[in-house]
């Protein structure tokens, strides 16, 4: 029921029955909601006007990160909190969250001296539970120049080597909310909510519209959860609700450029001179910086990177990095995301709390706003105790997902799965791929590999116009991962517009006519889907002046 030849049925069932909980929004804070009430044995059911993760959570910086920066405004309990959660993600998902050590380098006239950074690095390992052999290392100067040879030499003093985890943030979502159809949970994307539905001035569901056939329907629902990130504010207003709180949403920008370009050996997380801090990272052959924080009032749906943002990057990263070659001929790509934070009156964008909170109207509707990435889980389970308690749902369960290998993570973890992508990556090769082709499938898709396999054998004999990794990676889309639009497959299951760019423009034309076959495009949806693929490459590439 994650396929888009099972919609009709999706359809139907959300028409036709009452749920317990119905999420609004399907971004990574409605698929941990999903995923936490259905694993608790409730009925669940979720739509999104866009795809899954189109919002804020494909656009982070992607990283489980454990929240040093909220030291430096004393932000202890949230530094707490996300710390002991990122070990939670890591160890139920170690297919798409991977330990990457972080370089802290400081120079004289930095805002951190070695040891305040020491301490603050100390306090870090503390709040967040790190494990021992993972607790921060404190470097001089050349122990730290020998792990980042790029680095400014001017003015530096020293590191801190501390751990932070890399993931893919859109993946990470789709593997919650996989996760959460395994436990009954029906999840809809380009399903747009509408209006609600009340008796006696109580919601008792939705009025949705299926961007797909245009068709309307209405799902009912006992609990209604507004989980829309930045649409927070337009899904209250629907619901009348007075506007005693408020987001402040703010734009966060990254930009990716070729390691022959920007060859990093080394993940660093660096000072600005604005007092902000900014990280540089090593992924897949590229590097990528990020990120900016300002004011953003235009429209959540289509944020893009300006030549202001990009400047600011580009200048903050060479006073760091003066070799590398970073300009704006060199960046390959490019993505902007908005952060639905709650407004506090007389802050600056960067000084905002990361916290969450959960807001219940008088009409019954939930709402909860604010958080992290990586406090995910605990915004899920807190939401859902509060819902079981509200409701009185006998038949609801103590909440699983502390110990909840998400889909793709069953039986395997941080000591056994090097071993197993080995193993899994020999495997494909007999199938027709190369070793790393076969690797990278493993690693991005853990347990799940083996339903790409099948593909690839059945591929590799009977012919593709494309790479086989890349061909049996959209059937999988279409046919387990509700992708629907080019846009859902280069953008959000794989990430390859992002960081592999190239392939995307080489390939766009077979993706598209496979995708047309199978889920039988009219001429006008083939067009406009090509026509929003146009778009995003030419977003993520070519950067407007502020106010265009």
């Amino acid at each position: 029921m994650f396929s888009f030849e099972q919609r009709p049925k999706i359809l139907y069932y959300l028409e036709h029955y009452s749920f317990d909980v119905l999420v609004i929004g399907g971004g990574i804070t409605g698929a941990g909601i999903a995923l936490d009430a259905a694993s608790r044995g409730l009925s669940v059911a979720l739509i999104d006007m866009q795809d899954f993760s189109a919002g804020t959570s494909s656009r982070s910086t992607k990283l489980i990160h454990g929240g040093l920066r909220y030291l430096k405004q004393f932000d202890v309990g949230v530094v707490a909190e996300v710390g002991r959660e990122r070990e939670i993600v890591f160890d139920n998902a170690v297919h798409v969250t991977t330990p990457e050590k972080m370089l802290l380098p400081l120079y004289k006239k930095g805002s951190l001296g070695p040891f305040t950074t020491s301490m603050a690095l100390k306090v870090y390992d503390r709040l967040a539970g790190v494990k021992k052999h993972e607790r921060r290392t404190m470097l001089n100067a050349q122990e730290t120049l020998a792990l980042e040879p790029l680095l400014n030499q001017d003015g530096l003093v020293g590191g801190g080597y501390y751990v932070e985890y890399r993931t893919d943030d859109a993946r990470l979502t789709i593997e919650v909310l996989k996760k959460a159809v395994e436990y009954g949970a029906l999840c809809l994307n380009y399903a747009e909510m509408t209006e609600f539905i009340y008796e006696k001035k109580k919601l008792v569901g939705i009025k949705v519209r299926d961007h797909v056939t245009g068709k309307m329907l209405n799902v009912h629902a006992a609990q209604i959860v507004n989980a829309t990130g930045p649409w927070v504010d337009d899904v209250r207003q629907k619901d009348k609700v007075a506007d005693n709180k408020q987001l402040r949403l703010t734009k966060g920008v990254h930009i990716v450029i070729k390691q022959k370009d920007f060859p990093l050996k080394q993940a660093v997380y660096f000072d600005i001179a604005d007092g902000r801090m900014a990280f540089a990272i090593p992924r897949d052959g590229k590097t990528y910086v990020g990120t900016t924080d300002t004011v953003y009032e235009g429209n959540p749906v289509h944020p893009v990177a300006t030549q202001q943002d990009v400047d600011y990057l580009i200048e903050a990263a060479k006073k760091v990095f003066p070799t590398a070659t970073i300009t704006r001929d060199t960046i390959e790509s490019s993505w902007a995301g908005v952060r639905p934070l709650i407004y506090e009156k007389g802050k600056d964008p960067s000084e905002i709390s990361r916290k969450d909170e959960i807001w219940t109207a008088p009409s019954g509707l939930m709402t909860i706003a604010g958080g992290k990435l990586t406090g995910y889980r605990q915004m899920a389970e807190t939401i859902v105790d509060k819902i079981v308690k509200t409701r009185r749902y006998k038949h609801a369960s103590a909440c699983l997902t502390r110990e909840l290998a998400l889909s793709g993570a069953k039986g395997i973890n941080a000591i056994n799965f090097p071993d197993y992508i080995a193993y899994k990556a020999r495997e494909g090769v007999q199938y027709g791929l190369n070793y790393d082709e076969a690797k990278q499938l493993v690693q991005k898709y853990g347990t799940n590999v083996d339903a790409l396999f099948d593909r690839v054998k059945f591929l590799h004999e009977h012919g593709s116009t494309m790479p086989l990794a890349l061909h049996a990676m959209l059937l999988y889309g279409i046919e387990a991962e509700m992708v629907y639009t080019p846009s859902d497959f280069f953008i959000r299951r794989t990430g390859l517009l992002y960081f592999d760019i190239e392939a995307v423009k080489l390939y766009k034309q077979q993706v598209i006519q496979v995708m047309q076959q199978r889920l039988n495009y009219t001429e006008e949806q083939k067009n406009r889907y090509i026509a929003e693929l146009e778009q995003a490459i030419n977003d993520a590439t070519n950067f407007v002046k502020e106010g265009e």
